[in-house]
């Protein structure tokens, strides 16, 4: 099985109150803070279920977005990297995962210069894939390059098309070998080594999705992708985001996975 879907833990934060008032790129109301909690409790017990042990964070009340985790930290095999949020009210979050990090690693790097936010990133068992976006800039790429390549890891940086907030908006790996994407991902190039299975049109939004050991964490509400992937051989846990969808969140946002070094 491919390492960079096969995992021992996950980190999750649970959502706070002030989600509500979470940055979004198109205004399609509030989440419902009840049901984001709901929501979220289904998402950790899927990892459970998957085989995480779920390292699980207190709600930051004064960081709305600070349930997307992702996007403050890059954790690989060989360490972890605390990242450099490109919206400046969520720099924060970045600082705050630092602790949990370096409980879980010896070798914890930060980016210290530009921007670069974990929604970016898509590691893969060739290489890091970093798209540049309104949040990613190339001094934050350069500054991740600095410290992953001298760890053995091959990084390239990708454009991402300007309509798409964030590089993993629009793909999630499915295992070593095959990516899926939107068809406006796909036909910029940046898979040109990789298996694609393309996303319905219309569903879009399930592009985001997650691999963790067998099963692919998957937002409801797509049922034709969803049935693709089944017919491909993949195993899918389809859950509710529609909340976090409100907030630019899709399965990928919602944790950090990782195995510790041995």
């Amino acid at each position: 099985m491919s390492s960079a879907t096969t995992f021992t833990h996950a980190i999750v934060r649970a959502p706070a109150a002030s989600v509500t008032d979470g940055l979004r790129a198109v205004d399609t109301g509030a989440p419902d803070a009840g049901q984001f909690a709901d929501d979220h409790a289904a998402y950790v017990a899927a990892l459970r279920t998957a085989g995480a042990e779920v390292i699980a964070l207190p709600a930051l009340d004064n960081f709305p977005d600070s349930v997307f985790v992702e996007d403050a930290a890059l954790c690989l095999p060989d360490g972890a990297v605390v990242l450099r949020p490109g919206a400046p009210s969520r720099l924060g979050e970045a600082a705050a995962m630092a602790p949990t990090l370096r409980d879980a690693y010896e070798r914890v790097a930060t980016v210290e210069r530009g921007f670069v936010e974990g929604g970016d990133i898509l590691v893969t068992d060739r290489d890091i894939l970093v798209g540049l976006s309104a949040r990613t800039d190339r001094e934050g790429v350069a500054s991740l390059r600095a410290i992953v390549e001298p760890w053995g890891y091959i990084l390239r940086e990708l454009q991402t098309p300007p309509e798409i907030l964030h590089f993993k908006t629009d793909c999630g790996l499915l295992d070593g070998e095959t990516v899926l994407a939107t068809e406006r991902l796909a036909a910029s190039g940046c898979f040109a080594e990789y298996r694609v299975i393309t996303v319905e049109p219309g569903e879009e939004a399930c592009a985001n999705c997650v691999r963790f050991n067998d099963t692919i964490l998957f937002p409801r509400g797509f049922p034709i992708t969803a049935t693709r992937l089944r017919d491909a051989g993949y195993d899918l846990t389809e859950l509710p985001n529609e909340q976090a969808a409100k907030v630019d969140g899709g399965m990928s946002c919602l944790s950090l996975r990782f195995s510790p070094p041995r």
